[in-house]
């Protein structure tokens, strides 16, 4: 099939091997960069006929990066470890669809999950990702966080992935926290500087339009929660930002 299925993991036993189940079904090799797991991902890995790569971890996108020139092919589908193609996404490059046009990338819709329960509403879908690229002409940005695939020419299908990232509020929470952190550092570090108001008006911003715009109200308690969630990284992210920036100046 000449594709490359690419996947970043760290302690992720419980994803891997459907994962790379589903990978198989549209790869003929799958690279796997693990950041030294101490669970099984590793030795379920090597079981279901992966390659495992060890490698401490970069940051998102530069963690990618590793991994490419491991990959034989040219065509990289890159999933995260909790993602799996939905059936209109195996067919679409099954039947070589990609092929049709000048694209060196596709962006795919992705359906969120909570548990079981599809996040359908707050600004969560359609979320477009790009998975799925030719690395001669496409690649990962450097982005330590919530990384970019940089491309010359993007195109956007119809077809799911499918995103089984939470078991619970409490999951979305952690991870949105640990998130805020890492993207203060990357805007920190880019030399992004912002005023007192910042925090409190994004985080505001943020849990009017996922709440009011994004149809989170029409969702019950789910809906508010989402939108309250979507406020709670949007304002962590610039108050640490604005902790960093006053530390600096010490």
């Amino acid at each position: 099939m000449e594709i490359s299925g690419l996947v970043i993991t760290f302690n992720e036993e419980k994803n891997i091997g459907k994962c790379l189940d589903a990978l198989f079904k549209v790869c003929d090799e799958v690279i796997v960069v693990d950041s030294f797991s101490k669970d099984r991902t590793v030795e379920i890995a090597k079981e279901k006929g992966a390659t495992v790569i060890q490698q401490s971890f970069l940051g998102d996108g530069p963690q990618r990066t590793h991994g490419l020139p491991y990959c034989k092919n040219d065509w990289i589908l890159n999933l995260d470890a909790d993602e799996f193609l939905d059936k209109d996404a195996e067919e679409f490059i099954l039947n070589k669809k990609y092929l049709d046009g000048n694209y060196d990338a596709f962006s795919f819709r992705v359906k969120n999950f909570l548990a079981d329960k599809l996040i359908d509403f707050s600004g969560w879908y359609p979320d477009h990702k790009v998975r799925f690229f030719n690395k001669k002409t496409a690649h990962p940005s450097e982005s330590k966080v919530h990384q970019k695939i940089i491309t010359q020419n993007e195109k956007k299908v119809a077809v799911h992935i499918l995103h089984y990232g939470w078991d619970s509020l409490d999951q979305i929470i952690a991870k949105k926290n640990q998130y805020s952190g890492w993207h203060a550092q990357q805007l920190f570090d880019q030399g992004k500087r912002i005023n007192t108001f910042k925090p409190v008006l994004n985080g505001t911003v943020a849990f009017v339009r996922c709440y009011f715009f994004k149809k989170g109200i029409f969702n019950g308690v789910d809906g508010l929660s989402i939108a309250m969630i979507q406020a709670f990284f949007s304002y962590m992210k610039y108050a640490k930002l604005l902790k960093l920036q006053k530390r600096n100046l010490k």
